[in-house]
């Protein structure tokens, strides 16, 4: 997982098959208020969720920007991004 206390832009697959994108300073918090109930309105009702892409930032500024810029993404650009991404974690 990414380490504590940096900006990260993120997106969730929910259990209904939809994205939902978001901003963080401490993401592994984050993902366990989601799944909590504790996180977006969004998401409580589509747990649980699952993380499929992630970026890290300097600044708040920047990962709130970014989170902006997804998702104004179509749902067909999301797929791609988050595709993208997995392939380059799953590569040696």
């Amino acid at each position: 997982m990414l380490e504590e206390k940096q900006n990260v832009t993120y997106m969730l697959r929910c259990s209904d098959g939809t994205l939902y994108t978001g901003w963080t300073n401490n993401l592994d918090k984050r993902l366990r208020e989601h799944n909590a109930g504790q996180g977006a309105k969004y998401t409580r009702g589509r747990r649980p969720v699952t993380l499929v892409y992630a970026e890290m930032w300097d600044t708040k500024q920047e990962a709130m920007r970014r989170e902006v810029q997804i998702k104004k993404l179509t749902r067909k650009e999301k797929e791609k991004l988050v595709s993208s991404y997995q392939k380059s974690r799953n590569e040696p």
